[in-house]
């Protein structure tokens, strides 16, 4: 389970910040997952309530907003939302595809006291 060392990573990163703001705690934590990044959100879910035991984070309110995948033609310039990489473009076929979003994990924001 990858998720758990993600958290654990997660966990430092608002740690880092919080410090760096000079607070005692976070209170809010939102954290954005793209559905083509490869982590589990239920997992994810479920790491973060372990990995925020004893830190800083005790007691935060943990928000995982999922992101759906978008890409967009190269051939034809169409956007559509793609549930894998290997989806054609629905106007031309084409497999030439850029994706534009929904392969993030990040920290998106963080309330701290």
């Amino acid at each position: 389970m990858h998720e758990l060392s993600i958290a654990l990573n997660i966990v430092d990163i608002a740690t880092a910040e919080t410090r760096k703001a000079g607070a005692l705690r976070v209170t809010d934590l939102n954290i954005e997952v793209g559905s083509l990044s490869g982590v589990i959100v239920e997992a994810l879910e479920f790491a973060m309530e372990v990995a925020v035991r004893d830190t800083i984070l005790s007691g935060a309110r943990v928000a995982i907003h999922p992101v759906q995948a978008q890409a967009k033609c190269k051939q034809c310039g169409e956007e559509f939302e793609v549930a894998d990489y290997f989806e054609q473009c629905p106007k031309c076929d084409s497999l030439d595809l850029q994706i534009m979003r929904g392969q993030e994990l990040k920290v998106r924001s963080l309330v701290v006291e």
